[in-house]
């Protein structure tokens, strides 16, 4: 007489599920991306801005967050004032003083939801205010 096995559904199905679960991605363990900026990334800009701004996919902790504006010499330009806003946690913000014209690189670091520290760089440049329609008398 021949004999069959049986493999139970219930080990197959928990393996499934478990093969699924690896796939499918988490907003948990996803690290904090930054989505916006103000002045924006890479831009050019005819007038200095008061303050520079960054908002990420998700909240971050208030705690090492850190927000520098640094000039093409390497000098900090912002007025070390990095705060969060209250209502959106997704938010930093710095206020920087009149800057002239010159490119500057804005660097930031926070923390994740899932604690991870998520650094980052972009650049903008401020420009000459267009003088071409002013003529001296």
């Amino acid at each position: 007489m021949k004999r069959h096995s049986v493999i139970s559904p219930k080990p197959f199905l928990l393996i499934q599920i478990f093969f699924i679960s690896l796939c499918v991605s988490s907003p948990v363990f996803a690290h904090a991306i930054l989505v916006q900026s103000e002045p924006k990334v890479d831009s050019t800009i005819d007038a200095s801005p008061q303050q520079v701004g960054i908002w990420f996919n998700e909240n971050v902790a208030s705690e090492f967050k850190a927000l520098a504006v640094i000039n093409s010499a390497g000098k900090r330009v912002d007025n070390q004032d990095v705060k969060q806003a209250a209502l959106d946690r997704t938010h930093l913000y710095a206020t920087i003083p009149r800057l002239p014209p010159d490119t500057y690189t804005v660097r930031y670091r926070v923390m994740s939801a899932d604690t991870h520290i998520v650094t980052g760089r972009f650049t903008f440049t401020v420009t000459p205010p267009d003088t071409a329609g002013l003529e001296s008398n």
